[in-house]
């Protein structure tokens, strides 16, 4: 964006304010300044009932009287030795924030956040959503909140991380806010969603008048070059002092660590990092075990969160011989170090309690197809050796993909189902296929999804396996195998993987 040009200027692919007021009143949203007031029946933000909760139905009513209980207990190991405790909280709590933003028009659920009149694939509709944030189910949060993070100090920058789809309305949203309290703020914008979006070969800014700056890939060197300050060129050692810890439904802190940006494998078909044109870069070893030493005596967390792509084969190893001294997970590629049964012990003494696993499929040529670097024998002796060493594993598969057909997807079935004693938990996914990127040339390929910012576009599958013949296979196949039903029901609902190490822990 050209330096100084007036905050509130829009670009030409920006709505002038009567279109978008126009856009508003076409898909029922209430007009800017026109505040969403909650239904006089509602108790406590629940609809249809009066001042003492009468008239709630019995499930939501429950709910709201177990709030601070379930509350208390997601921040409490006790309930994780309990799966069908924890099932019940999660999906009481899950209630009552669907109930609460049903008078928005916006289904929430702890998990996702999904707007009927709304895209966050549409630029258009993320601007609307800015021009209207009362209409946002956690408007009354953030027209307090924000105001008091303002009054501490004064700043003359704004930044938001993007890296969610559900997330993008509501940022939208936070940043029209601010727009019309302080227009003199500059806004910054980045994150993983943002970065994909503007590594679109047609990214056509359409934000420009709006953001102020926006950043793609890390964001440190930047962010400082905005403020006009340049970077030291040392290791830059996460700072978590702001955050409030103890606030997160987790039993205890959860420290997240980043020992690396991309991915050090880099081969696979349809990949978004290759894509984009992500480069790998990985801090050193010594930085990594210095940091986490570090951060795990600043925050004594009761779970680190290895947020790599995949932890490569040399930080496996290093974590091996210098333990970061608190229990750790992450993703790591399935490679022949962990079928040695010797080598998932020493993950084990070092702290690991979960390995997410990229397996994506159980046949041969599929695998081979998707170039994953992967064969059958090295993950099943990888399965075996490590549930042996007490470390669990959460196994993702992808079904779909353009190599597949449904006798592989059979297999994929019927190798999950001989290994499920070792398969701690299970993602079932539908291959997307990525916007851009060499692979899918040579594929018969439909206009983008609705929306600029689409991340994907629809294909038809070359051997007939489409979408939904893929979920129905799923849904009455896959899914209904008793051993693979059983792996299912051990998923905590929502929280995933997220949640899943702490079932693991003893």
């Amino acid at each position: 964006m050209e330096e100084g040009r007036r905050i509130g200027a829009h670009s030409a692919a920006t709505p002038p304010a009567e279109n978008r007021r126009q856009c508003r009143e076409a898909i029922g949203i209430p007009a800017r300044g026109e505040e969403v007031i909650p239904d006089p029946g509602m108790a406590g933000g629940f609809t249809g009932g009066d001042a003492r909760g009468n008239g709630i139905d019995t499930w939501t009513r429950r709910a709201a009287k177990h709030l601070a209980e379930n509350l208390a207990a997601l921040r409490s190991r006790e309930l994780y030795r309990n799966p069908d405790r924890y099932r019940r909280a999660v999906t009481d709590l899950n209630r009552l924030l669907a109930i609460a933003a049903r008078p928005s028009g916006v289904r929430v659920s702890l998990a996702d956040y999904e707007d009927r009149r709304l895209s966050p694939v549409r630029s258009a509709d993320l601007l609307l959503a800015a021009d209207g944030p009362e209409t946002n189910p956690f408007y009354l949060w953030f027209r307090e909140r924000l105001p008091e993070i303002l009054a501490e100090t004064a700043v003359s920058h704004v930044g938001f991380s993007l890296n969610y789809l559900s997330q993008a309305l509501t940022t939208f949203a936070m940043i029209g806010f601010l727009r019309r309290e302080w227009p003199q703020l500059r806004v910054v914008l980045g994150g993983g969603l943002v970065t994909s979006w503007m590594r679109r070969p047609d990214w056509k800014k359409p934000f420009a008048g709006f953001v102020d700056d926006l950043i793609a890939g890390p964001g440190e060197v930047p962010l400082l070059a905005l403020l006009g300050t340049e970077h030291g060129g040392g290791p830059d050692r996460p700072d978590l002092s702001g955050f409030p810890l103890t606030d997160y439904l987790s039993p205890g802190t959860i420290l997240p660590y980043s020992a690396s940006s991309g991915c050090w494998w880099r081969r696979c078909s349809f990949c978004p990092e290759r894509a984009e044109g992500n480069p790998y870069r990985p801090l050193p070893t010594a930085q990594v075990t210095a940091d986490l030493r570090a951060l795990v005596a600043e925050t004594r967390p009761a779970l680190i969160h290895l947020l790599d792509n995949a932890l490569s084969p040399v930080l496996l190893d290093t974590l091996a011989a210098d333990p970061p001294e608190a229990p750790w997970y992450g993703f790591a590629r399935i490679t022949p170090s962990l079928a040695d049964p010797g080598f998932c012990l020493k993950l084990r003494d070092s702290g690991c309690v979960m390995l997410k696993l990229g397996l994506e499929s159980g046949d041969p040529s599929v695998l081979a197809a998707l170039n994953k670097g992967i064969d059958l024998p090295t993950a099943a002796a990888a399965l075996k050796n490590l549930r042996a060493a007490g470390i669990a594993t959460y196994v993702y598969l992808l079904f779909g993909t353009p190599a597949e057909t449904v006798a592989a997807a059979r297999r994929t079935l019927a190798f999950t189902a001989e290994h499920a004693e070792e398969v701690g938990f299970l993602n079932l996914a539908i291959f997307n296929l990525p916007a851009w990127g060499p692979d899918g040339e040579c594929l018969d390929t439909g206009e983008f999804y609705d929306g600029d910012l689409s991340l994907y576009r629809p294909f038809s599958h070359p051997r007939g396996w489409n979408r939904g013949k893929v979920r129905h296979f799923l849904e009455r196949e896959f899914k209904k195998d008793p051993a693979v039903a059983a792996i299912l029901r051990r998923d905590p609902p929502f929280f995933t993987s997220n949640h899943a190490p702490f079932f693991a822990m003893p």
